[in-house]
């Protein structure tokens, strides 16, 4: 989990940034308020990752444009998009693209925290995902050329006889590499092997057709 929860507040309601900024602040998160969409847009730090509290009537780019934006720029933090009383269709439109929540205004604090606290949930369990990913990307690209076929041939569910021909070198070989490729890995047995693999999104080998 990370130490600091940042919000960002995109609202053009200066009355609606100063109180949820008060509440958000007291609740110990870091907050930053801007008052337009092309603001926030101009202002955002891909390393300031965070939950987006997204109005979604604003003059200039409305909020679904300020969603569109995002997902063009990779940019997928959870949105909790504020609309007015009767906005279904606008909201329906906004989770469609991607949004976490929709609160009607004026909501109430607790539901805003308690959202808030799920969605940084959501943020979090993604980022530790990207960060596994990461790491069992590396360990995959420790491998030399031959480990790595011999990975992809595990990962293929192939006995070690039958590696051995596929990639014309002796059995004992195979158990060289098979033995080289679990020390890089740092991997118990052959499961905790292809999990790391699966991960990395390494493909399982093609058997040669005869």
């Amino acid at each position: 989990m990370s130490e600091t929860r940042m919000v960002h507040i995109v609202d053009d309601d200066e009355a609606v940034r100063e109180s949820a900024a008060i509440l958000l602040d007291s609740a110990g998160y870091d907050v930053e308020t801007y008052n337009s969409g092309s603001l926030f847009l101009d202002s955002v730090d891909r390393e300031a990752a965070g939950c987006i509290l997204l109005d979604i009537h604003m003059p200039g780019i409305t909020g679904l444009q300020v969603q569109a934006e995002l997902k063009s720029r990779e940019l997928d933090w959870p949105v909790i998009v504020l609309t007015g009383q009767g906005d279904v269709a606008i909201a329906v439109q906004a989770m469609k693209n991607g949004a976490f929540e929709f609160l009607e205004k004026p909501y109430k604090n607790e539901i805003l925290l308690e959202t808030l606290q799920d969605a940084f949930l959501k943020l979090e369990a993604k980022n530790e995902e990207s960060v596994r990913v990461a790491k069992a990307r590396a360990l995959i690209d420790s491998l030399a050329p031959r480990e790595l076929q011999v990975m992809r041939a595990l990962l293929a569910s192939l006995p070690n006889k039958l590696i051995a021909s596929e990639l014309d070198v002796s059995v004992r070989t195979v158990e060289i590499y098979r033995a080289n490729v679990m020390a890089k890995l740092g991997a118990r047995g052959l499961s905790s092997a292809v999990r790391i693999a699966m991960a990395a999104g390494l493909q399982p080998l093609e058997e040669r057709r005869s």
